[in-house]
């Protein structure tokens, strides 16, 4: 008898053959003695359209709003349909005794071979493969304690949870506001407070007045001290103020009031989870955050180089305890190896601030492996994202940053001067790497820092130089896709009340694995653009804020949903008053789109006419960040070119194009349905499979 082995890609499935012996090749999966490996490409099975329910929905119409299907149905994707028939044929073999799901670990992979499992018929055991790396060492571990599929039933049920939610929101509030206001709109449960956050931000820029302010720093010889009021501030707002103290200290004699030397022990940045490792990422090299899961997804699928990406945790459990020594072994090449040789002299016994088994749910921080390091298989860009893992994975095990701050008080005329220095005793982790990037709340007014020599309380020193400085308050800084990433993960300033302000702190605005998707998908809508690293909101993306529904635009709504769905993974809460919920959510939703009497005015809309269907063409940046795009207004067209191509052969194979599509629809006919989004290619294949 053998073991079905479901993957969620090839060439993850792949692997898993190799390891398990399964030589044998065939259309759509491995087989081997004792197992039989296949996979899914991604989703092979998703909620039905609306049609599918009542044919009338084939039509957007305001009045058949809301849709609300007594009970959800799966419908095969049409497009990876001969590979749902290669997994459920082999379900029914008569050898295959038991399927063992081995999807990726997390509520999203639980539902892709749910779905699989419940569409094909599934009635024989379940197993799970639980694994936090892709190296042969731990699938052969993994398939040694596979899981009963009974532990994760409630992990699958908040994932139905989710995609319902998804679908009964989504789709009931984007085709009320594109009803409402005759244009291609859309809303969800996270991208609307996303881009609500990131609007209000453009509004806090907009309003913003500078003020002047003036600081004063004085020169005392062997050091310099800045003035700061009782409250701790270097900011005076009064110019008659800042001038008078100023005059009062000029050319007048300090007396140090008080020296306080305080020894402190920094201690290193804790590992990487995805949100972080996206922040970090974008600082450093500009990656966008789709960009970086992408590169992650290789180095843990193809390399074999890190583990699980898509983790909400920067800790690790006790049992990966013992295989540190075997994970610093793998990376002491290169770069790496002077800084991992005085780890393993010892054995590494990392605390409790980054061993705690509370702090980890399904899998624990990202760090590397213990497969061998080969830097020369990696390319640039990955090269780049793997030192960030590497070295922060070395820092966090290397001993805190010591060193002895020295703050120095000096009175002069009654006038307080404050000045800081430092003196290293140890530099620790700062070895490895160097501090993580500031945020963008940091203070401004922060003491700089400097060597003070030898000073002692009571010593007199004359005033060499007053320097007036004056400087502008600055407006808040328009999010960067890291600083999004950190708003989304901490939206409680956006919440009010301070109860749901908690439960938004705990849940964020979706999760690791969804915000680089949601980022852009807000992008691909022209809702926001961006410009440099910054994220800049359209003006379709104003109005569309200014029509969506209160409630949606609140992080409170879909964290509270993230809180439940949390819950219903954990067996705490019952997953059907959750869709009961969601229900009674979206009819208050369209009916509030129903009754709203604003308008919506494109206001990028051109001269320039569709070739496709003759209607006005809107423009926007393009989302590739070069030149702009032109999109037809006519949501049931919605052809879109590029501005203008790059060189005079791609222009004359873009107007031969058009022609081209022009000659086969006109031949074959148009078969896309209303409100379809094609593109020209999209168009061809069309007219091509008619032919």
């Amino acid at each position: 008898m053998r073991s079905i082995v479901l993957a969620e890609k090839p060439s993850v499935a792949k692997e898993l053959a190799r390891v398990l012996n399964c030589n044998k090749k065939d259309r759509g999966y491995y087989e081997g003695p004792r197992y039989v490996v296949t996979w899914a490409l991604g989703h092979l099975v998703t909620l039905d359209e609306p049609a599918g329910y009542d044919p009338k929905y084939k039509e957007w119409r305001m009045e058949d709003l809301p849709m609300l299907p007594e009970k959800m149905k799966l419908k095969v994707i049409r497009e990876t349909s001969h590979q749902f028939h290669t997994v459920t044929q082999l379900m029914k073999r008569g050898d295959i005794d038991e399927c063992i799901i081995a999807t990726d670990a997390g509520r999203e992979g639980e539902l892709v071979a749910r779905w699989i499992m419940k569409l094909g018929g599934w009635k024989k055991p379940v197993k799970r493969l639980w694994i936090s790396s892709q190296t042969d060492e731990a699938i052969r571990q993994g398939f040694a304690n596979l899981k009963p599929g009974k532990d994760y039933e409630n992990l699958y049920r908040a994932a139905v949870c989710r995609a319902e939610a998804d679908w009964l929101i989504g789709l009931n509030v984007t085709r009320a506001l594109t009803c409402k206001f005759n244009i291609q709109l859309s809303a969800g449960r996270v991208q609307t407070p996303t881009l609500f956050m990131i609007i209000e931000r453009e509004k806090e820029i907009e309003n913003f007045v500078p003020k002047d302010y003036w600081t004063i720093d004085v020169d005392f010889g062997d050091y310099f001290g800045a003035w700061r009021n009782k409250s701790g501030s270097t900011r005076i707002f009064d110019l008659a103020q800042a001038q008078e103290i100023a005059d009062k200290v000029k050319n007048g004699a300090g007396i140090i009031m008080n020296i306080n030397v305080e020894t402190k022990n920094e201690p290193p940045p804790l590992a990487y989870d995805l949100t972080e490792l996206q922040r970090d990422a974008n600082r450093r090299y500009g990656f966008s955050a789709q960009k970086t899961l992408s590169d992650l997804q290789g180095l843990y699928e193809r390399h074999k180089l890190v583990t699980y990406p898509r983790t909400d945790s920067r800790y690790i459990t006790t049992d990966i305890v013992a295989t540190l020594p075997q994970r610093l072994g793998a990376i002491a090449k290169g770069p790496y190896a002077a800084l991992v040789q005085p780890l393993l002299q010892t054995k590494p016994a990392p605390g409790k601030r980054f061993v705690d088994n509370s702090k980890v749910s399904d899998h624990h921080a990202i760090i590397p492996t213990e497969q061998p390091l080969d830097l020369s298989q990696l390319d640039a860009d990955e090269r780049r994202l793997y030192d960030l893992i590497a070295r922060r994975f070395i820092t966090v095990l290397y001993p805190p940053f010591k060193y002895d701050q020295t703050t120095i008080v000096t009175l002069v005329n009654g006038e307080r001067f404050y000045s800081r220095g430092k003196v290293v005793i140890d530099m620790g982790w700062r070895k490895v790497t160097t501090a993580p990037a500031d945020t963008e709340d940091e203070k401004e007014d922060r003491l700089p820092e400097q060597t003070l020599t030898q000073q002692r309380k009571g010593a007199k020193h004359a005033v060499k130089n007053c320097k007036l400085g004056k400087s502008q308050t600055k407006p808040p800084a328009r999010y960067t896709e890291a600083t999004l990433l950190t708003a989304m993960e901490n939206p409680g300033k956006f919440v009010d009340d301070e109860t749901l302000r908690a439960a938004v702190q705990e849940s964020g605005l979706g999760t690791p694995a969804t915000r680089a998707e949601i980022i852009e998908k807000l992008l691909s809508t022209h809702y926001i653009e961006r410009v440099g690293k910054e994220l800049h909101p359209t003006s379709k993306g104003k109005q569309l804020i200014d029509l969506v529904p209160p409630a949606l635009k609140s992080p409170a709504l879909t964290a509270q949903w993230e809180l439940r769905l949390a819950k219903i993974s954990k067996g705490k809460e019952d997953n059907q008053r959750f869709l009961a919920d969601i229900r009674t959510n979206t009819a208050d939703l369209v009916q509030g789109v129903r009754v709203d009497t604003s308008t919506f005015k494109i206001d990028n809309l051109t001269n320039k006419k569709c070739p496709m269907c003759g209607k006005f063409m809107m423009v926007v940046n393009a989302k590739n960040k070069k030149g702009r795009t032109f999109i037809c207004s006519d949501i049931s067209c919605r052809y879109e070119e590029a501005e203008q191509p790059a060189n005079i052969t791609d222009f004359r194979r873009s107007r031969e194009d058009i022609r081209m599509g022009k000659r086969l629809i006109d031949k074959f006919g148009d078969n896309r349905k209303k409100g379809q989004v094609a593109t020209l290619g999209d168009l061809f294949e069309a007219a091509l499979k008619k032919e």
